[in-house]
């Protein structure tokens, strides 16, 4: 709005210039094809004009009667309105034509102010109580103008509903301890979750107050700012914004806890609250691009005050989610924390660019480089426990054999730990950049250049392969705990096993390749065939011997391998292969090869066998072999009378 003051000094014709463009403005203002804003600018200058007229005649004479007039009159409008109980902007009874003459009273008690405020009769008592009582008067008004802004912010709040409010993190948690607290395979819909997980549209935007009432508020934004009560208009806006964003961090069950109550937290608790976390700060982002929409609507005429107001209104809500964020960096870093240390990581990284974008003027540069620095103390911390698992892993120690000889918790938990790793591979590969990794299994590039992935010669992939060849070396210590040398064989069987079955079996091939899986093939199966040289070798030379002349009578010999039989089916039935396909390939191979020579044995030694001695036929034996590694131990009973 222009600034008048200078006509009214008293010039030769000034009147006549001052009425001269009163009636331009009126004859524009006239004009049907005038939008409604540019029409409240010709009315807002109507009003000056006529209080300079006012003025100008008055500071010729004597007194300010007709000033006094005037301000009276608009002091009745505004006193009118205040005594009224009613709402102007109040949606049931919004009457657009009394809201506008409010507005314009206004303007006038301006116009009379700036005008008392240029004469060059400063000193005048009566011009002086006039100033007091119009400032009065607009204080009233503009204190009228703050509930009324309040009241459309409130009453017109409109709910966040993004496309999509479900975000589940991508990981189950893998736990271990010696009680074989493990998780088995990760349920494949976990990770279809997360691989399917999109991030919504940058351009998807909210309206968080009903648009009919946006040209409301920048018509009372408009009138505060003219007279220098925008201060005042912001400190409403705010206050009212604030508490919505803090209210829907309630609605997203987000707490605010002090670093210290994080870093105290059980980790069940903690676990629970960095899932609520992630999510939050997934739709809080997009929360805040249609706030940030919401102030470019209202104050987006008002140069740096706009992105002061967004700032205001967003940190402290974001303070309460980088401060959980930073506690949660700062914590210890144990192997179990990972995956939600890579979610808080990949959250936050995902929504740096928008983050960027939101705070991008200085007002924001605190902002900016909180998130800046949160993400750089994540992957430190990060990188720093996935680093520590390695470490964890050679460090387990065990003082008892594992009953069976199955497989290991620790084995399980390993392999499920870096199979759910793969869906972190582009993170980790980022984090780890720099870390080398001691691989006992290079991945060498074949002489076509064909057949091995990238993926395999990645960081992901030889830090892979590092952790495992820890695991073997761990598995190996154990298995020495174990007397029975031969039991030590279906240990280490069966732990390489499952570590090539969950290899092959999903995206872990891509990082160990085919040689890794052949060469570990070969490893279980060379512990297989040691334990049917260890085991039946031995039970089989009862028969060898029966067969030569004068070492043992045929009967003799028979006698040796029953007992020698039933003291492996004591034993064996409690050994444990938990794999159905492994063990039926090894009750399969060890029936082949016991059955075979026993039945050949009782065919060429029939005659000379005593009946007594026969307490199992071939058909018993090869059914004793089915119950061999079930993990229950039995006792073989005669099914023959002696």
């Amino acid at each position: 709005m222009s600034d008048f003051s200078s006509v009214l000094s008293p010039h030769e014709g000034e009147i006549h210039v001052i009425a001269a463009a009163q009636h331009i403005v009126k004859a524009l203002g006239a004009n049907k094809n005038l939008d409604d804003e540019l029409r409240k600018i010709l009315s807002q200058l109507d009003s000056h004009l006529s209080a300079m007229t006012v003025l100008t005649t008055e500071s010729r004479g004597t007194g300010f009667r007709e000033v006094e007039e005037q301000l009276k009159y608009a002091e009745e409008k505004i006193r009118g309105w205040e005594s009224n109980q009613s709402l102007l902007w109040d949606s049931d009874e919004f009457d657009p034509l009394e809201a506008s003459e409010f507005l314009k009273a206004i303007d006038e008690i301006q116009a009379l102010i700036e005008g008392l405020r240029s004469l060059s009769v400063n000193g005048n008592r009566k011009q002086k109580e006039l100033l007091n009582r119009a400032d009065s008067i607009l204080q009233m008004a503009m204190s009228r103008l703050e509930k009324e802004t309040i009241h459309i912010l409130v009453k017109h709040k409109q709910y966040f509903q993004p496309k999509n409010m479900s975000f589940r993190s991508c990981a189950l948690d893998v736990l271990y301890d010696e009680s074989f607290v493990s998780v088995e395979d990760i349920p494949s819909e976990e990770a279809l979750q997360r691989n399917s997980r999109e991030k919504e549209s940058d351009e998807y935007i909210f309206d968080l107050v009903h648009p009919q009432v946006i040209p409301h508020l920048k018509s009372i934004a408009n009138v505060m700012f003219g007279v220098n009560y925008g201060q005042e208009f912001c400190q409403a806006f705010i206050r009212v914004r604030r508490d919505a964003l803090e209210e829907y961090l309630v609605i997203l069950k987000v707490e605010n806890f002090s670093i210290e109550d994080v870093l105290k937290m059980e980790w069940s608790s903690l676990n629970y609250e960095i899932k609520k976390w992630v999510r939050a700060m997934n739709i809080i982002i997009r929360y805040l691009a249609s706030e940030k929409q919401l102030c470019d609507q209202i104050l987006g005429d008002y140069g740096f005050v706009n992105p002061l107001c967004f700032v205001e209104i967003s940190k402290g809500s974001l303070a309460h989610l980088l401060n959980f964020g930073e506690a949660i960096a700062m914590g210890t870093h144990e192997p179990e924390k990972l995956f939600r240390l890579l979610d808080m990581y990949e959250v936050v990284a995902d929504n740096l660019l928008d983050i960027d974008a939101l705070f991008s003027e200085e007002a924001g540069t605190a902002v900016r480089l909180e998130f800046h620095e949160l993400l750089r103390s994540l992957g430190d911390s990060g990188r720093a426990t996935f680093l520590k698992f390695g470490n964890a892993i050679a460090a387990n120690a065990s003082t008892r054999p594992f009953l069976g000889g199955g497989i290991h918790p620790l084995t399980k938990y390993v392999m499920n730990y870096i199979k759910t790793l793969t869906m972190y591979c582009n993170t980790l590969n980022v984090l780890l950049k720099d870390q080398e990794a001691a691989d006992p299994n290079p991945v060498v590039e074949p002489e076509n250049g064909q057949g091995v992935s990238s993926i395999t010669h990645c960081q992901m992939a030889c830090h892979f392969r590092s952790i495992t060849a820890t695991l073997e070396s761990n598995l190996d210590s154990k298995s020495k705990l174990f007397k029975d040398g031969v039991l030590q064989h279906i240990f280490l069987m069966n732990n390489f096993h499952y570590m090539v079955r969950k290899v092959k079996s999903g995206e872990l091939r891509l990082f160990f390749g085919d040689e890794w899986i052949k060469e570990h093939i070969v490893k279980y199966k060379q512990h297989a065939m040691s334990y049917e040289r260890a085991t039946w070798n031995s039970v089989l030379s009862f028969l060898k011997d029966g067969d030569s002349p004068g070492l043992c009578s045929a009967s003799k010999a028979i006698r040796g391998f029953t007992i020698a039989f039933e003291e492996v089916y004591k034993n064996q039935t409690g050994w444990s292969i938990p794999d159905p396909e492994l063990r039926e390939d090894l009750q399969i191979s060890t029936s082949q090869k016991v059955i075979h020579a026993y039945r050949s044995f009782m065919g060429r030694k029939s005659s000379s066998i005593s009946e007594k001695y026969i307490r199992h036929s071939p058909d018993d034996l090869q059914n004793y072999i089915l119950d061999l590694f079930n993990g229950s131990p039995r006792i073989l009973h005669s099914s023959r009378k002696k």
